[in-house]
């Protein structure tokens, strides 16, 4: 029997043939390519403004660090997330202010943020993990009477701390009808490989300022920040009378090319197909599983918002660290490839060293210690995942 994958890119002739009509056409940086998918993206969002770039992490410690966040700043995040979301603050001496989860949907809550707010901190960066979004309106509700204390001229102008939505996993994922995107300040999406929605790596930010803001000019500061502060790109340089331009700050190399918004366009064209096969996937997991009295189900759906479908974040009732790990082994030895989302962060040694122990974090602990993530892709047959199902099965019944 052919091994399972975990989570392979969907790429075909159309990828190939896209990616082809880029390296042929003797223009393959950031340009023509680039500027169609986030046209694309703003219209399918219904945001203000949409920037790609070369990753989630860079994308949205450019936007941190034009809202001024910096030494003595607190940014508050889950301790269940990957590296990038801590890594991103602690890049501009910032310092990541940990929180617990809600053991149900992996999220932190309304509550848990407005007892840890101070008017140190700057940005609120809750994370929709797995694709399921975060209570928007709760937390949106709480930062507009936030403590704040400014230290940018945009801090002053937005008058509170920022939502900036990790939203890495929840593009298409929707909250109140509305395309996540439309509920934070800015939000932050990525387009790696492992993504629903791929542009081999690359990122993308959306802006939905309010208070004056201009998001247009936001972007446009970013994207220079993008291009080492440089104030025309090459397509521009190309396009104008003069190919002049200006570096009005030292800033970064993040740009996406073409090459990456190729295979971009021709995901974002049948994401729709994707996500309802993301979907019947994941519904063909919950039902294969409904009769296991050790099965927790992701939670994927409820009165007010839907999942990405981006994983199946399965967890075993009771199981510990080790006997979840021994359960994945039998699973990997039968040829099916599982995951673990995430590794809370204070487990990690770089974290550990700054102090942040796990002990503080039990929630985190115990969903993390029985936490499986199953195969979830488009080309993913209906006869591999009622195979992945009966494996699972076998694995926990020998452990348990």
């Amino acid at each position: 029997m052919e091994n399972i994958p975990f989570s392979p890119p969907r790429v075909d002739q159309l990828t190939v043939d896209a990616v082809t009509e880029v390296l042929l056409s003797g223009w393959i940086t950031t340009g023509p390519k680039t500027r169609q998918l986030e046209a694309e993206i703003r219209d399918y969002l219904q945001v203000k403004e949409v920037l790609c770039l070369n990753s989630w992490t860079n994308a949205c410690e450019l936007m941190l660090r034009k809202f001024g966040v910096g030494e003595g700043d607190e940014v508050i995040i889950p301790s269940y997330t990957y590296a990038a979301t801590a890594n991103i603050v602690i890049h501009l001496g910032a310092t990541p202010v940990m929180l617990d989860i809600d053991p149900r949907t992996f999220h932190i809550t309304a509550e848990s943020i407005s007892k840890a707010l101070t008017p140190k901190t700057k940005v609120v960066m809750p994370v929709d993990i797995g694709g399921l979004p975060v209570a928007y309106d709760e937390i949106m509700s709480v930062l507009k009477n936030a403590p704040f204390s400014a230290n940018s001229a945009l801090q002053e102008q937005l008058g509170r701390p920022l939502f900036m939505s990790d939203a890495a996993h929840s593009f298409g994922a929707s909250f109140n009808s509305a395309r996540v995107g439309l509920q934070a300040d800015v939000t932050g999406y990525s387009f790696h490989a492992v993504k629903n929605l791929t542009t081999a790596e690359g990122g993308a930010l959306s802006f939905n300022l309010g208070n004056g803001i201009d998001n247009e000019a936001l972007r446009k500061s970013i994207n220079i920040s993008a291009l080492h502060g440089q104030t025309k790109d090459a397509l521009e340089k190309t396009q104008g009378s003069s190919w002049r331009y200006d570096v009005i700050e030292a800033g970064f190399k993040c740009n996406m090319t073409d090459l990456q918004a190729a295979i971009g366009l021709v995901e974002f064209a049948r994401y729709d197909d994707t996500l309802a096969r993301r979907k019947a996937i994941c519904q063909r997991y919950l039902d294969g599983f409904a009769d296991c009295d050790w099965f927790i189900a992701p939670h994927f759906l409820d009165a007010k918002r839907e999942s990405s479908y981006h994983l199946f974040m399965l967890r075993i009732e009771g199981a510990s660290e080790d006997q979840r790990d021994r359960v994945m082994a039998l699973v990997q030895e039968a040829g099916v490839s599982v995951n673990v989302h995430f590794q809370p962060l204070p487990l990690l040694s770089f974290y550990k060293g700054l102090g942040y122990r796990i002990e503080d974090y039990p929630n985190s602990f115990k969903a993390y210690s029985s936490e499986i993530s199953l195969p979830v892709y488009y080309d993913l047959s209906d006869e591999q995942v009622d195979r992945v199902i009966t494996t699972v099965k076998s694995a926990v019944a020998k452990v348990l």
